[in-house]
């Protein structure tokens, strides 16, 4: 896919038929390359990775990931397919993130027993009556978050397949598909009157998101020569609600110290918004567009391998010493 326009454009409203002034000028960010657009340029006006000299890792979660991997030195940018998986589609009891939804998971790894919380409540289900829950489904950071759990718990093991040895009364066989499934929440604390379930199917496709999220981290780490990242950045929507421990502890990115990885919200909009009030970010936006360093990630002879071993929890063979003390032997 080769865009026909790479740089920035600046025209006048009259032009497009917007009912503003019709003098003003609409500004669009440049782009990188076809997958890679004016908002991960917005998301480097807003972090700056280009002027630091710490290494930075920063990934904005979507359907596509878009990841820049550098410091001022250098800056290498890449798009990895998530699905849609990660804002709570393809999922069995998915939804957007709209008040009913479980956004937080915590599981016991002793009795399995669950507490969550959903959005538009502040207390958790253990500070509740089951009655006030009236969960509707699963987000997108709740999705995350059960399929973590589920890992810490030993419910689910490194492959991503449920445990063989699961004796619970919140694991069954669901005798529509025959899949097997973990309860997250009962009927009679949801608004649907059904048991909000993670199927096989779910950590599935969380495997598959996660993975190609982590290859192309590690891709681009391959390239630019480093082993270690000196810090993580989680932006997007989706990114500000995401347990960074979580995150780390399923591998959707490569090892790093916890304390050094860290939500920034919508640093796209960040960035537009800087563009919008300071002309020489706009200039800057141009040059920053030019240099970055566009990878096509399925273009690497092991692109397959090293995917197919980052499906695992958290990865096949890649060491992950910051969680030692934290992931199931």
């Amino acid at each position: 896919f080769t865009p026909a326009v790479h740089h920035s454009l600046d025209i006048k409203a009259r032009d497009l038929g917007l009912k503003i002034n019709p003098a003003a000028h609409i500004f669009t960010l440049p782009i990188e390359a076809g997958f890679v657009g004016g908002d991960n340029v917005g998301v480097i006006l807003a972090e700056e990775p280009h002027c630091q000299d710490a290494i930075q890792l920063i990934i904005d979660i979507g359907t596509n990931g878009e990841l820049v991997l550098g410091n001022r030195k250098r800056l290498i940018s890449s798009s990895c397919a998530t699905g849609p998986a990660l804002e709570g589609a393809q999922i069995e009891f998915g939804m957007r993130a709209a008040p009913g939804a479980i956004e937080r998971v915590i599981i016991d790894p002793e009795t399995f027993d669950v507490d969550y919380k959903v959005i538009g409540r502040d207390a958790w289900k253990n500070y509740s009556s089951l009655d006030d829950m009236q969960a509707k489904g699963i987000c997108g950071s709740g999705i995350l978050d059960a399929v973590a759990q589920l890992f810490l718990a030993g419910i689910v093991e490194k492959s991503g397949a449920f445990s063989k040895t699961l004796d619970s009364e919140r694991f069954r066989i669901q005798p529509e598909t025959g899949m097997k499934a973990f309860v997250l929440a009962w009927a009679q604390e949801t608004s649907i009157n059904k048991d909000i379930v993670i199927t096989q199917q779910d950590v599935r496709h969380i495997q598959l998101a996660k993975a190609s999220i982590y290859t192309g981290c590690k891709l681009m780490m391959r390239k630019m020569g480093v082993e270690r990242v000196d810090c993580v950045k989680v932006a997007g929507a989706f990114g500000s609600h995401v347990d960074c421990k979580l995150a780390l502890v399923m591998g959707m990115f490569p090892d790093c110290a916890i304390d050094r990885i860290t939500s920034v919200g919508n640093a796209a909009g960040d960035g537009c918004r800087a563009a919008l009030l300071d002309r020489n970010k706009r200039l800057a936006a141009d040059r920053i567009a030019r240099q970055v360093e566009y990878m096509e990630l399925t273009l690497e002879e092991d692109f397959q391998i090293q995917l197919m071993e980052a499906i695992h929890l958290p990865h096949m063979k890649d060491k992950f010493d910051h969680l030692e003390d934290l992931l199931p032997t």
